[in-house]
This record gives C-alpha cells, sequence and structure tokens, in this order.
C-alpha cells in the first residue's frame, strides 16, 4: 500500500496469458473501493516476490485471488485503527465499505486514501500501540478443491467419402461460481474449446515403431486448428458460488479443453454408427475415420 493510497499487488500466481493483470486488480479494487488504475499487479519477478507456486490446475483465482484477500482482510484490520485514531473513536466502531472508514451511528468518516497517507505520514500518531506502513503478506491453502460443472454440446457433419468431420455447431455452458471478469472466462473457454477440438480431431505424436523417433516433431507433420476448422461457439454461464472461497469463484481454465474432446468424439461416433461403427478413439482425423468406416464394411 502506498502513501497515495494506490496498491501493488506481488503475486506468486504467474500469468502466461490468463488476464491475472486485469482480474487481480478488480479484485483489490472493488475490495478497497479505488479505481482499476490505481492497482499494479507484479508476478514472476523472483527479485521481488518471495515465493510462489506459480499456475496451474486452474487455482489462480480461487487460491491466488483468495491470498490477496486474506491480505486485503489484515490490511483493512490495521487501517480501522488508523482511521479509528483520526476519527478519535474505537476501532470497534468503525465500518468500511466503498472505500470509505465511519462511525456508526455517525456522520464522521475518512478516505482510504487519507488513511494510506497517515500509516505512512504518523504525525500525531500512537507509535506505541501501532506500527506505520500498510503492507501485509498473506499465504492460502485451500481446504477444499472447487467443482466448476458444465454441460457441453457438439454438432458434426461427416462426409464418409473422405472421412473429413466438420464441426457445424458447438455449445458450452458452464458454472464458474462467482465471476470477476466475464471477457476473460469467455476468452479463456474459447481457447480450452479450439485446444480440444484440435485434440480431437487433428492431433496426434507418431513414433517410429523400431526406433521410437518422434515423426511428427512440426508442425509440418502435426495438425493444429485453425479458424476455418472451428464455428462460432455459443457459450452461457452459470452461478452457484464456491463455499470455502471468499471470492466464491471456481476454476475455469482448463474447463473447454476438458469438456470438449468426448463431446466432439461422441459426436462422431454418434453419426458413424449407421455405417457400422462401434468404437473410435481420438483424433477423428479424415483418414483414421475413413479407415474406421471402410473397415465396418461387411
Amino acid at each position: 500500500m502506498h502513501p497515495t493510497g494506490s496498491v501493488t499487488v506481488f503475486t506468486g500466481s504467474h500469468s502466461h496469458g490468463q488476464g491475472h493483470e486485469t482480474t487481480f486488480a478488480q479484485v483489490v479494487a472493488a475490495r478497497l473501493g479505488i479505481s482499476v488504475e490505481q492497482v499494479d499487479v507484479v508476478h514472476g519477478d523472483t527479485g521481488r516476490v518471495p515465493f510462489g507456486m506459480g499456475t496451474y490446475g486452474s487455482r489462480s483465482l480461487a487460491v491466488g485471488g483468495t491470498a490477496i484477500m486474506k491480505a486485503l482482510d489484515k490490511i483493512e484490520t490495521k487501517a480501522k485503527k488508523i482511521a479509528a485514531h483520526l476519527m478519535e473513536a474505537s476501532d470497534a466502531d468503525v465500518e468500511f465499505a466503498n472505500g470509505e472508514f465511519t462511525i456508526k451511528g455517525t456522520d464522521k468518516k475518512v478516505t482510504f486514501g487519507q488513511v494510506a497517507l497517515t500509516a505512512y505520514v504518523p504525525h500525531n500518531y500512537p507509535l506505541d500501540k501501532l506500527e506505520p506502513g500498510l503492507n501485509e503478506t498473506a499465504f492460502y491453502d485451500p481446504t477444499n478443491f472447487t467443482f466448476p460443472a458444465g454441460t457441453y454440446i457438439c454438432e458434426v457433419e461427416v462426409d464418409p467419402a473422405t472421412g473429413e468431420v466438420r464441426v457445424d455447431r458447438f455449445t458450452a455452458v458452464d458454472d464458474f461460481g462467482n465471476i470477476i471478469n466475464p471477457m476473460i472466462v469467455e476468452g479463456q473457454v474459447h481457447g480450452g474449446l479450439v485446444q480440444g477440438i484440435g485434440q480431437a480431431l487433428l492431433e496426434r505424436c507418431v513414433y517410429d515403431e523400431e526406433s521410437g523417433q518422434l515423426l511428427t516433431g512440426s508442425l509440418m507433420d502435426y495438425a493444429l486448428p485453425r479458424a476455418d476448422d472451428l464455428p462460432t461457439f455459443t457459450l452461457a454461464t452459470l452461478c452457484t458460488p464456491c463455499s470455502h472461497n471468499p471470492l466464491g469463484a471456481k476454476g475455469c481454465g482448463e474447463a473447454g479443453a476438458i469438456g470438449s474432446p468426448p463431446a466432439v468424439i461422441n459426436a462422431v461416433l454418434d453419426a458413424l454408427k449407421p455405417l457400422g461403427v462401434t468404437d473410435f478413439d481420438m483424433p477423428a482425423s479424415p483418414s483414421r475415420v475413413w479407415e474406421a468406416i471402410q473397415a465396418a464394411k461387411p
């Protein structure tokens, strides 16, 4: 916390494209009643961040975000004592909301910015009772996992003459609990869907049976999905808040990649059943689909 009322967040939850700089700043800004522009998020700098477990398992907001909330709890507790000193009241009577500290039943109030400045410029400060400064650190280990859920529906068209599979429509409905930034969540679901559809239809590691040499070692051999391989996705979200973290948030980053491969392959298998194909594993590339159709012919 800076004397100006702005905030720097040092987090061990490193971002590699998930938008932590935005969502973490939103969490802090909403809690303190300040603008997002007043929050700076620092991650990945081992010279400034003491320790962190990185980012994996769709855990950033539920775990890293909760650690931020725990640190903000500590800051609010100390800030109330400073506000109580400024307003000559008991900290038990101080309430904090919308960036202002107020005394119950009175019109007395001070802003968060005033408290932050007082913390670092402690004129007439009870130094024997309260240490100057307003920096806090918190570690968080979750008591339980979060449990996002969803339903994915895929419609495909299969050309029996060539084995080509085209994804015609795809609908994804997810329950991620409380959502901090809908646009970022939508982007992560889009990315996960593309990754999962690519895995289901195109991606395959092929090794030489005798030498073990990887034969699909470059993008000349290993296919990735392109924009013209995909439809416009239909997305929706529901909200059942997580009961054991203060943000009520659940993981979302890997949902699309988890739900889409089985939805696609089930759709492919459903399309091939009338042709006698009863079992099919990823990837549903044209050559493999065509071979399955030929093998099922009487």
